[in-house]
C-alpha cells in the first residue's frame, strides 16, 4: 500500500515552520496525524499540522510563525489558534475544546523524540493523545476508533495510572473507551490492565449504592457542545464547562473549531 505523504508545498511549509520554532527555542509538541502514525499505525493524508504548546507560550509560537510568513489567528481563546499559508495551516493547540485538557509541563516530560520533515521535534505522549481525544464524541466526529487503535498498539506500555489521573474526575469517559476497546478487540483485552478494569467497574458498583447527585447537571457539553445545547438553553440543566471570557462557556462560542480535522 502506498502511504499518503504531504505535497512538496506542504513539506516545505511544515519544515520551515518547525525549523523556525526549534531555532527560536519555544517549547512545542506535535500531535494529530503524525502522532497517530507513530502510536497507532494509522496513516492519513492531511492538510494541517497539529502543534501543541502551553497556553502561556501560544502567543510566542504565533509570533514565530508570523515571522515565517504565516497569517495567524486566535480561533478560540480557550484552546486553539491557527497559522495559515494559502490552503495549508497549522493548528496551535493549548487546551482541550472543553477546557479540561490544558497543556502543561507533564506533556513535555513524557514526550517522544522524532524526526519530522528533517527537523528534530517531539510528539505528544500517547497518554495525552488518548486524553485529548477522549472527549471528542459529536455526531460529526467521534475519536473512539483513534483511541482503540492507539490502545491496540500502545496499551501494554501505556502509563495507565497517569492517564487515569489525567482524566479524573471524569473517569466514566475512560470507562467508555475501555469498554469500546474490549468490544472491538476481544482478543486484545490484555492490553488494558485488569486492575484498571476492576477499578472502573468498582466505581460503577459504588455509584449504584449512592443516591443520585443533587441538582440538574448535564455533562454532555463536555463531549459534544452543539449536540447538548438544548439541555442547557431550554431544559434547565447546569453547564459543567469552565466559564470563559465574556461569560460564555468553553467550547461553545466558535463552531468553526468543531469542523477542524485533527
Amino acid at each position: 500500500m502506498k502511504l499518503p505523504e504531504p505535497s512538496e508545498q506542504a513539506t516545505r511549509f511544515y519544515a520551515t515552520a518547525l525549523d523556525c520554532l526549534v531555532r527560536d527555542g519555544v517549547p512545542f509538541l506535535i500531535g494529530g496525524a503524525y502522532a497517530m502514525r507513530e502510536y497507532a499505525g494509522i496513516f492519513r493524508d492531511t492538510k494541517d499540522l497539529d502543534l501543541f504548546c502551553r497556553p502561556e507560550d501560544a502567543r510566542r509560537v504565533l509570533a514565530v510563525l508570523a515571522g515565517a510568513g504565516c497569517r495567524t489567528e486566535v480561533w478560540d481563546p480557550v484552546w486553539l489558534a491557527k497559522a495559515f499559508q494559502e490552503d495549508l495551516f497549522i493548528d496551535v493547540i493549548f487546551n482541550a475544546g472543553n477546557g479540561l485538557g490544558r497543556v502543561d509541563d507533564t506533556w513535555f516530560r513524557h514526550a517522544r523524540d522524532v524526526l519530522l520533515f528533517g527537523v528534530p521535534v517531539q510528539l505528544i505522549p500517547p497518554e495525552e493523545l488518548i486524553w485529548s481525544k477522549a472527549y471528542v464524541q459529536t455526531r460529526e466526529r467521534y475519536d473512539g476508533p483513534d483511541i482503540a487503535h492507539a490502545i491496540r498498539q500502545q496499551g501494554s506500555t501505556l502509563d495507565w495510572r497517569r492517564l487515569l489521573e489525567r482524566i479524573e474526575p471524569n473517569w466514566e469517559v475512560l470507562l467508555m473507551h475501555v469498554v469500546n476497546f474490549r468490544y472491538v478487540y476481544p482478543s486484545e483485552r490484555a492490553r488494558v490492565p485488569d486492575w484498571l478494569v476492576r477499578d472502573l467497574c468498582a466505581r460503577v458498583q459504588r455509584q449504584l449504592a449512592d443516591p443520585a447527585p443533587r441538582g440538574r447537571l448535564c455533562r454532555g457539553p463536555l463531549l459534544a457542545p452543539r449536540d447538548y445545547e438544548v439541555d442547557i438553553a431550554e431544559w434547565g440543566y447546569e453547564d459543567p464547562r469552565p466559564p470563559r471570557r465574556g461569560g460564555s462557556r468553553a467550547g461553545g462560542a466558535d463552531r468553526r473549531a468543531d469542523r477542524r480535522d485533527r
